[in-house]
């Protein structure tokens, strides 16, 4: 297992692991997380076939969005294929469709599907509706570790899992506005605000910037739809998994500089929700906006 007593060292294992690795024709191969344990986090599946898509994509071209649907759910340990298909290569655009697939008793099984599709960046006219919200800085808030080691310390039944989960060092940093599901039992409007950013500082390498905000763009997400409910994963009150996920890409951005994730959640029902993103730099730009819909069920007692 890599060391990770550092920021430094826990960002570059992030970095490692988005990095994917050629595998033959189109075709790459994705590094499991050390240590990982159940099911893989669906940001990394998504970053990890950005980025595969991200090395076929013609030349001077760049992501300007992804739709991805969670088939199943990965497996830590084992690698994760990426087999890509170069469906359309134009004088502007190009689309990119990767098959994610992990190995289970000789037989390849798909776990997500993603298209990506990429422009040849253009001048164009230009607006922007979407506003960032009237918030604290980041300096002035309790990073969500502090919060995560409270948490834990009021909880004297929390098993050694749990523990572990809620505890694990990270190489994004996030410091929370709103009371998260997790923080929350008591129901309230589906809207949260987080910072977050790499915990050091990253290549400088846009690609390896979009694969960082489209794996940070899975975390808060679908808890949102849980606020309205007073009811948490960690409390053991519901059961949940992404059922798929949509990023459009508006403007580069650094992901080891701060930016705010603002998320609302308009609807749930029927065992799902649907959870909105937007995503903006300090000086209030958008960059990203998110789409997400996931399986929210309460949990049955045994």
């Amino acid at each position: 297992m890599n060391d990770i007593s550092t920021p430094e060292k826990l960002v570059a294992n992030l970095v490692n692991l988005l990095t994917v690795q050629a595998g033959g024709p189109d075709h790459f191969v994705g590094h499991p997380q050390d240590g990982g344990v159940g099911r893989v986090f669906g940001g990394q599946v998504i970053a990890q076939a950005l980025q595969a898509a991200q090395l076929t994509a013609p030349e001077g071209m760049v992501a300007h969005s992804l739709h991805a649907y969670f088939l199943r759910g990965g497996k830590e340990g084992p690698p994760i294929d990426y087999t890509i298909a170069r469906d359309f290569d134009g004088r502007s655009f190009a689309n990119r469709r990767v098959v994610a697939s992990q190995t289970e008793a000789a037989a390849s099984i798909p776990i997500l599907n993603l298209t990506a599709s990429f422009q040849k960046p253009e001048d164009g006219l230009e607006h922007q509706e979407c506003r960032m919200p009237d918030v604290l800085p980041p300096e002035e808030l309790k990073p969500d570790m502090k919060l995560r080691e409270e948490f834990v310390a009021g909880l004297p039944d929390i098993t050694d899992g749990q523990r572990a989960m809620m505890l694990r060092p990270r190489p994004i940093e996030m410091r929370t506005i709103d009371r998260l599901h997790w923080m929350n039992s008591e129901p309230k409007e589906p809207r949260a605000h987080s910072w977050f950013r790499t915990a050091a500082a990253l290549p400088d390498d846009p690609a390896i910037h979009r694969a960082v905000i489209a794996y940070a763009s899975d975390y808060t997400l679908l808890g949102t739809a849980a606020l309205p409910h007073g009811l948490s994963w960690m409390r053991g009150e519901l059961n949940g998994a992404s059922l798929d996920h949509t990023i459009w890409f508006h403007r580069p951005a650094r992901a080891d500089e701060w930016l705010l994730y603002m998320t609302d959640s308009p609807w749930s029902g029927g065992g799902r929700g649907f959870n909105r993103g937007s995503i903006f730099t300090r000086d209030g730009v958008l960059v990203a906006s998110v789409a997400q819909e996931g399986v929210i069920r309460r949990r049955k007692k045994a």
